[in-house]
C-alpha cells in the first residue's frame, strides 16, 4: 500500500554553477512528489512506501553528477502521490512553466512526477506550454530507497535531454528507463516494471545513448507554440467524465454524471466505438442537452471511428488523454464541429 503525502510547499534552490567555466545549459527542475521522491522502510520495499517524501533539494543532491551537465535551480510545486493530481495543480504547474520559459536565461525545464498520472499531466502541458524550449517529465517506478532505484538515472537523463538542442520544438517529452517518448502518445502500460511507459501505436521518439540523446521522430500533431489553448487566466477546468463500457451496461453511470453537472463525456468504448443500445440512447440524450460526447476505445491502440455522426471521434487518443483535450476544448467552445476539429489536429 502506498501512503499518500499531500503537503504542498514552494521553495527555490539555486544549485552549483559550472566550476570549469565551460558553457552549460541552465535547467530548472520542478518537483511534484511521486515515487521518485518516495522512501520505504527497506531496500526491498518496492510497493509499500511513502511517496513525495524527499524535497527537490534532496532529490537533486542524490545525483552528484548533475552539475557536470547543467546549472540547476530547483523548486517544489507540491509533494503528492500522482494519484492525487488535480486540474488545479495542472493549472499552477503550467503557469509556472510558462513563466520560466519566458526567461532567456533558462534553457529547459524538468518536471519530476509520479507515474500514475504522468501521461495526463504531460499531455496537458503539451497543449498549454507556449515555448519551443524543452520540457521533460520524469519519475521512477521504484522509491529512492529501493535496491536499484531507477530515479537517479532518470533524473540525470532528463536534465541532459532538457539541455539538448535536439529536444527543441519537440513538445513535452517523457523520459524514463532511457527511453524518450512524446506526451501525446505515451501511456503507462505496467503497474510495476521500470519499462512501463510506451507509445503503443507509433513508437518512441528516441533514447538515451549513455549521456547522448538520440531522437529519430517527432509528432505531427499541434502542440506548444502551435496550440490555441490559453489557460493562464483560469482557476479551474470544465468537468469531463470518462465512462468505461462493458457487456450488459445500462445508462446508470451516464445519468449520475449528468445529475452531477458533467460538461462532457469521454467513452471508453467496446472495440471501435461499440456500445450497448441503452448507452447509445442515453448518450444521444446527453448530446441533446448540449453535452459533447467523445468516443475513444478501451482497447488501448488504434483510431476510433464512431459511426454515430453526433458523437466525436477521439482519433487515436486513449480515454484519459481524450478527457484532457475535451476539458481544454470546452474552455474555448461548446460547438461539436469545433471540438471535432480540435480532435483532428491535436
Amino acid at each position: 500500500m502506498v501512503i499518500v503525502l499531500l503537503t504542498c510547499v514552494l521553495i527555490s534552490l539555486p544549485i552549483s554553477a559550472d566550476s570549469t567555466g565551460s558553457t552549460l545549459p541552465n535547467i530548472y527542475i520542478l518537483g511534484t512528489g511521486g515515487t521518485i521522491a518516495g522512501t520505504g522502510s527497506s531496500e526491498t520495499d518496492l510497493t509499500d512506501y511513502t511517496a513525495g517524501v524527499l524535497d527537490i533539494d534532496s532529490l537533486i543532491a542524490s545525483v552528484p553528477e548533475l552539475p557536470l551537465y547543467a546549472n540547476l535551480t530547483g523548486e517544489q510545486i507540491c509533494d503528492i502521490d500522482s494519484s492525487q493530481m488535480t486540474p488545479e495543480i495542472w493549472l499552477n504547474l503550467s503557469r509556472r512553466i510558462n513563466e520560466l520559459v519566458q526567461d532567456p536565461a533558462i534553457d529547459g525545464v524538468v518536471v519530476t512526477h509520479g507515474t500514475d498520472t504522468m501521461e495526463e499531466t504531460a499531455y496537458f502541458l503539451n497543449l498549454v506550454v507556449k515555448s519551443e524550449k524543452p520540457v521533460v517529465m520524469t519519475g521512477s517506478m521504484r522509491p529512492s530507497t529501493a535496491l536499484s532505484a531507477d530515479g537517479p538515472l532518470n533524473l540525470l537523463d532528463a536534465v541532459i535531454l532538457a539541455g539538448s538542442p535536439e529536444a527543441l520544438g519537440k513538445g513535452v517529452l517523457i523520459l524514463l528507463n532511457s527511453q524518450i517518448n512524446g506526451a501525446r502518445e505515451t501511456t503507462k502500460t505496467n503497474t510495476e516494471m521500470v519499462g512501463t511507459f510506451r507509445s503503443p501505436d507509433f513508437g518512441l521518439f528516441g533514447y538515451m545513448d549513455g549521456t547522448t540523446p538520440r531522437l529519430y521522430r517527432q509528432s505531427l500533431k499541434n502542440h506548444t507554440t502551435a496550440s490555441e489553448f490559453d489557460v493562464s487566466g483560469l482557476s479551474h477546468l470544465p468537468r469531463v467524465d470518462i465512462v468505461y463500457l462493458y457487456p450488459g451496461m445500462d445508462q446508470t453511470a451516464i445519468d449520475a454524471f449528468i445529475a452531477h453537472k458533467t460538461e462532457g463525456f469521454v467513452i471508453a468504448s467496446l472495440g471501435n466505438g461499440g456500445m450497448p443500445d441503452s448507452v447509445h440512447s442515453a448518450l444521444l440524450k446527453a448530446v441533446d442537452k448540449g453535452i459533447p460526447v467523445v468516443v475513444s476505445s478501451r482497447t488501448g491502440t488504434g483510431v476510433c471511428t464512431t459511426e454515430e455522426s453526433r458523437f466525436i471521434s477521439a482519433d487515436s487518443l486513449n480515454p484519459q488523454k481524450a478527457r484532457v483535450l475535451l476539458m481544454l476544448a470546452l474552455t474555448q467552445t461548446q460547438d461539436p464541429e469545433e471540438i471535432a476539429r480540435m480532435f483532428r489536429i491535436y
